[in-house]
């Protein structure tokens, strides 16, 4: 089904990321789904983005987003008849996608088989993301924590520093841009997606944005966190480096996970592969979710493209 034949603009089955109002936001006139309704009942659906580069048609995932891939309707028997459904409505999926030169998306890591996209021809990578999965007792959270965690938040309470709920998206992407220039990179996405996103979120009351500030009120770290009742995602985050030690990220990541245990069922911190980037998250006392990264190369030309990448990766290694 094109982006044109999508009638329902409302709430759908999935994450946060998959609802049709994230994805006008995130990618405007880009996005589709393919279903499998039975007897005028949704089985099955399947999101994806199409952009166009230099030719080659890629379904792949819009900037802000952690996951796609496909959303299945909740099996009730027994886990043998599961298996055949999940493999008969993830091939009807496949089979109704649109051309492409290039399929890659991040599943949720509730998709634990991906085995009928392996028989399609597909590959996958395994990444990782951290979840806090029982947010009831905020006492044993805190306990799970390590203690570099609480003593960084420890560390911000005792330094005056105050985390405030905000609408000022200005200030946040003002210190989202001090994040990557640190590390001598351009913002990943625009200001206006953000600001964009932003808006679409408040309207459907699923964003929480933090400014910890100091004492003085220069702010010292924002954190952009989106939610619904199942989950509470830690999506973007900025801080002034030369503030870097107040501790004021820890401060307004335990704000955050505080109010997510009011309204969602779990935390999730969106994953990185990063190395210190996991180790703050893992700092928490979140649990690893693995989840696929699933792609496939219909191109010649896009596969011998990587053939050279990957020997060449190899050689310089040498």
């Amino acid at each position: 089904m094109g982006v044109a034949g999508i009638q329902n603009r409302n709430e759908v089955p999935g994450t946060i990321f998959s609802q049709p109002w994230w994805l006008d936001a995130v990618a405007p006139g880009q996005w589709g789904e393919v279903t499998v309704d039975k007897g005028g009942q949704l089985f099955a659906r399947l999101p994806y983005v199409v952009k166009k580069r230099r030719g080659f048609t890629l379904l792949t995932m819009p900037p802000l987003t952690q996951t796609l891939g496909p959303w299945l309707r909740p099996y009730p028997g027994k886990y043998v008849n599961r298996l055949s459904e999940e493999k008969e409505l993830m091939t009807e999926l496949i089979e109704q996608l649109p051309p492409f030169d290039l399929f890659l998306q991040n599943f949720h890591y509730s998709i634990t088989n991906w085995l009928p996209f392996y028989w399609k021809g597909f590959q996958q990578t395994t990444r990782y993301t951290y979840v806090i999965e029982d947010l009831d007792d905020l006492d044993q959270v805190w306990a799970n924590m390590s203690e570099r965690a609480r003593r960084g938040i420890r560390k911000a309470e005792r330094l005056g520093i105050v985390v405030e709920e905000s609408n000022d998206i200005e200030t946040f992407l003002d210190l989202n841009e001090m994040t990557f220039r640190r590390q001598g990179k351009a913002l990943p996405y625009s200001r206006d997606l953000v600001r964009r996103l932003n808006a679409a979120c408040v309207e459907k009351g699923a964003r929480k944005l933090y400014i910890a500030y100091g004492q003085d009120g220069k702010p010292h770290t924002g954190l952009f966190c989106v939610y619904d009742e199942n989950a509470m995602y830690y999506l973007m985050q900025g801080g002034d480096p030369d503030l870097r030690s107040s501790g004021a990220n820890y401060l307004a990541t335990w704000e955050s996970i505080k109010f997510a245990s009011r309204v969602s069922k779990v935390y999730d911190f969106e994953g990185s592969m990063i190395e210190p980037v996991e180790h703050f998250f893992r700092s928490f006392g979140a649990r690893q979710k693995p989840y696929f990264q699933v792609r496939k190369i219909n191109s010649l030309l896009l596969k011998m493209y990587q053939d050279v990448r990957t020997w060449l990766r190899i050689w310089r290694g040498r």
